[in-house]
């Protein structure tokens, strides 16, 4: 059983939020490198050629920081060797969270 401080230790980092954000839309497995490229559009501040090396340092700390640290949770599952994950039968707490915190943020606009 998840605890609500692991779900707010989930949702406190920006990038890990948007990583969840985008899983918890889909349904099933979605490839990292789909999800990489979802967060670097939701990131994009500043033009790319601005950032050097900004997609490689998102796709570095998605796939050794954030998406490793999520998964420590049973509703989500990353397999680094398939090079997948998604969000699968998570708990209505953490449904509602990730859904305020989503509504809050509005990262797609």
């Amino acid at each position: 059983m998840v605890t609500l401080d692991k779900i707010f230790e989930l949702l406190e980092n920006k990038r890990r939020r948007y990583a969840l954000y985008y899983l918890y839309e889909r349904d099933g497995p979605v490839a990292v490198g789909e999800l990489i490229e979802k967060i670097d559009e939701w990131e994009d501040e500043q033009p790319h050629h601005d950032v050097p090396d900004r997609f490689d340092t998102l796709s570095a700390d998605l796939k050794h920081t954030h998406l490793p640290r999520s998964s420590e949770v049973e509703f989500v599952q990353y397999d680094p060797e398939q090079g997948v994950v998604q969000i699968q039968g998570s708990p209505q707490k953490f449904d509602t969270f990730v859904t305020v915190a989503r509504l809050i943020e509005k990262p797609d606009e």
